[in-house]
């Protein structure tokens, strides 16, 4: 029996101001729920522009469970179409990646269409002759989603085609977006090295909330980024420091370093850690790199663009940056304990190639689940998901220096680094968005 279908009130409360049930990491019906109106009412990544350079490229993806595909049109505008052939169903193109030409084919039965997904051809054309086809949905080809926009770059759809707007669904949060670009001298990114892809098996959210958790890496991390930074404790005074050690000892810093960098919050559930200071502040610097920047941007523009060091950004529902390593990672939700994890790397176009290096190994050390660092996180969602079906308790707890008075949907709000406040953020706009469209009015009332 349905107990969310239809049911705003009773999603809604799900989450409390400091608490959220279980059920929204382990319930299947509520899982369901969220690919059908969650992921349809926001702005989900697709996908980066430099990843289809050229007319006909495409790449194939998902939004929520949806399949689709962006594609470079023949106008090179930049195009996502949920990836169906019309006729029988299936899926369209199935390779990852690749150039289509001016058309896509079908596999079954060969019906062509365009790059923007209008119908080009059909086999044996005549037997379609005064059958209506015309009035057939299948008519109009593949799908095409209507709201996608592309922002420096970055490519997201709504597959609502009614909602938010992408200016308002994100606001000032697009920052960090810009940020990350203009670390170029050139102020373009270009996706490469290519991807690590890894499923985890706990639920999509569980993967978002430990973005801005800032209160676990001292704990979770010390057998493996504390063992590896104890080591380095005994290296000969005066030996340099090896990049690897300046990317992963950040990781085990105490209490007080996470509680100063500071957490910033934005509607709409999205929000960063390291405002003041983060992980990423005390790097090396790169020879040839500022005096790229300042010849780019000027003195002072160059100093602030490098100045801003956060740690992890958190564009909801799935999205999460790291603008000073230049690496992003998308958790793809599969099934409610399933979720595959993408972790990308970027070149800073015109910057020095020592930074793409340390990029890479960033995304080795900390994001692959090999990594000295992220199979500790895979270990404690899988432990979560798995005691999450206990019937010791039914909430979980986001209460860590909750106010009563702190904003809700705030333009700008920052505060201590290890509030829970971005976690009661993201789930607020988890409610709201899962329940717009949805009549209060009770199932079987009369209208």
């Amino acid at each position: 029996m349905s107990r969310y279908a239809n049911n705003p009130a009773a999603i809604r409360a799900l989450v409390r101001e400091s608490e959220v049930h279980k059920d929204t990491y382990i319930d299947s019906e509520l899982f369901e729920l969220e690919m059908e109106h969650l992921f349809a009412n926001t702005w989900v990544y697709v996908g980066h522009a430099s990843q289809v350079p050229n007319k006909g490229d495409f790449y194939t993806t998902t939004v929520g469970t949806e399949p689709v595909v962006m594609v470079r049109h023949t106008d090179d505008s930049i195009r996502v179409l949920f990836n169906r052939c019309p006729h029988k169903g299936v899926k369209v193109a199935a390779e990852t990646c690749g150039n289509t030409g001016k058309f896509f084919r079908c596999p079954y039965h060969a019906w062509t269409f365009k790059t923007d997904g209008s119908l080009l051809s059909i086999p044996l054309k005549k037997g379609y002759e005064n059958t209506g086809f015309d009035c057939c949905e299948a008519s109009g080809g593949m799908a095409a989603v209507q709201a996608v926009h592309v922002y420096r770059d970055f490519v997201f759809c709504r597959l609502n085609p009614e909602g938010i707007s992408f200016d308002a669904f994100f606001g000032q949060s697009l920052s960090t977006i810009d940020n990350m670009v203009d670390r170029s001298p050139e102020g373009k990114l270009q996706v490469v090295g290519g991807v690590l892809r890894y499923i985890n098996r706990c639920n999509w959210k569980m993967l978002v909330d430990n973005q801005t958790d800032t209160t676990h890496p001292m704990v979770a991390h010390e057998s493996s980024a504390g063992t590896a930074a104890a080591a380095w404790s005994k290296a000969p005074p005066g030996t340099p420091k090896p990049m690897a050690v300046e990317v992963f000892t950040p990781f085990v810093s105490p209490y007080e370093f996470f509680e100063e960098m500071g957490i910033r919050v934005w509607p709409n559930g999205h929000g960063h850690t390291g405002v003041s200071k983060s992980i990423h502040s005390d790097y090396s610097a790169i020879p040839g790199y500022m005096e790229a920047m300042v010849g780019a941007y000027g003195e002072e523009r160059a100093h602030a663009i490098l100045g801003e060091n956060r740690h992890n950004t958190i564009y909801f529902p799935n999205l999460t940056m790291k603008g000073p390593v230049q690496t992003m990672r998308v958790f793809k939700p599969i099934a409610v304990d399933k979720t595959l994890v993408e972790s990308w790397t970027f070149r800073l176009v015109g910057a020095p190639d020592l930074l793409l290096e340390r990029t890479l190994m960033y995304n080795r050390l900390i994001n692959a689940p090999t990594s000295v660092v992220a199979h500790d996180d895979t270990e404690v969602y899988e432990r979560a998901q798995e005691a999450l079906h206990s019937r010791g308790r039914d909430w979980m707890n986001l209460c860590r220096l909750y106010d009563a008075d702190e904003p809700r949907n705030a333009a700008h709000f920052e505060t201590n680094g290890t509030n829970e406040l971005q976690m009661r953020n993201q789930m607020r706009a988890w409610a709201h968005f899962m329940t717009v469209g949805m009549s209060d009015q009770p199932q079987g009332s009369a209208t």
